[in-house]
């Protein structure tokens, strides 16, 4: 075993614990990680298994109940199996985590999964978004969570978040299940919920969001406009518009352009898109789109420049 003060076995002269030790402390964390990312990975391949199934269709059916004229079929789906895994039927998971303990002999691999026994639910507000975490205040203690983000899509702060989630280490969590965000359109109904209830209410807090109007879109209406209108427009010009759609999204998530009418930044994305190969050209002026979306020239021209700067063009 090389002790910390010989020369390091790379040949770079230094002292082992002046050069490569750390590269192999951040070696071992990566790997890790991508254990504990097959073992949840695992978990939903192999559960629920057969014997499980009338249990869950309970599970699934009270859940329909509640929720399913009001969401999409597969949201609801989504929510029901979080909630028979991690919540009715907790020892299916201990069950299968016990086995997989049995199996581990990586050291710091097992020191993890020993303290995933108790996921957590968390709903909180998103208070901070950094490059790979975000801090979430719970909404029923205001305690600060510390949750991986998941992918690279921006997300906006003050939205709220609905996960089960384990813990990393003492400070980091990541999630365990579906991630649903909630646009601020319905920050009243989390505050006045969380004035009189407990997370062990969270069916009523379900109940009492889509009677609010959440259909499980992650945009405020406002936002729900902007990309409904370059849709319209696009599909009467016979154009793709996945491109522009998609950069509008992150930019608007991102950067909550202060925008009084949603049309104003929707075409200033078409003239964006238009101009810089985002769809096939269209044979068009600055003068059509801002008549088209009753918009001054001006208004289109602003959010136009505010696109290309955040594309970096």
């Amino acid at each position: 075993m090389i002790g910390r003060n010989d020369p390091c076995p790379c040949g770079s002269g230094k002292k082992y614990k002046k050069c490569c030790a750390n590269k192999e402390a951040v070696t071992v964390d990566v790997v890790v990680d991508e254990e504990m990312e097959r073992v949840l990975q695992n978990f939903y391949e192999l559960y629920p298994k057969k014997q499980d199934f009338e249990a869950y269709h309970a599970v699934g059916a009270k859940w329909n109940e509640a929720l399913g004229d009001k969401l999409d079929i597969e949201l609801v789906e989504a929510i029901a199996i979080d909630y028979f895994f991690f919540e009715e039927r907790l020892d299916i998971w201990t069950g299968y985590l016990e086995k997989v303990l049995k199996d581990t002999i990586r050291p710091a691999l097992k020191e993890r999964l020993e303290k995933w026994s108790h996921p957590s639910l968390l709903i909180g507000k998103i208070k901070e978004v950094k490059d790979d975490y975000m801090i979430v205040e719970q909404s029923d203690t205001k305690a600060l969570v510390q949750l991986r983000r998941e992918g690279e899509r921006p997300i906006p702060e003050n939205v709220h978040v609905f996960c089960f989630i384990l813990p990393i280490d003492e400070q980091r969590h990541l999630a365990i299940s579906s991630m649903i965000f909630f646009p601020v359109d319905h920050t009243a109904i989390f505050e006045q919920f969380f004035k009189e209830k407990t997370m062990g209410d969270s069916m009523e807090l379900w109940k009492k969001l889509v009677e609010n109007g959440f259909e499980g879109n992650e945009f405020t209406d406002f936002e729900t406009e902007v990309f409904d209108r370059i849709m319209a427009y696009l599909e009467e010009q016979g154009r793709d518009a996945e491109r522009i759609l998609q950069l509008t999204q992150d930019f608007v998530v991102e950067k909550q352009p202060k925008a009084r009418k949603p049309v104003a930044i929707a075409a200033g994305a078409i003239r964006f898109g238009n101009d810089h190969g985002y769809f096939e050209k269209i044979d068009t002026t600055v003068k059509a789109i801002a008549e088209y979306f009753d918009v001054s020239a001006s208004s289109l021209n602003k959010y136009e420049r505010e696109l290309a700067e955040y594309a970096g063009i």
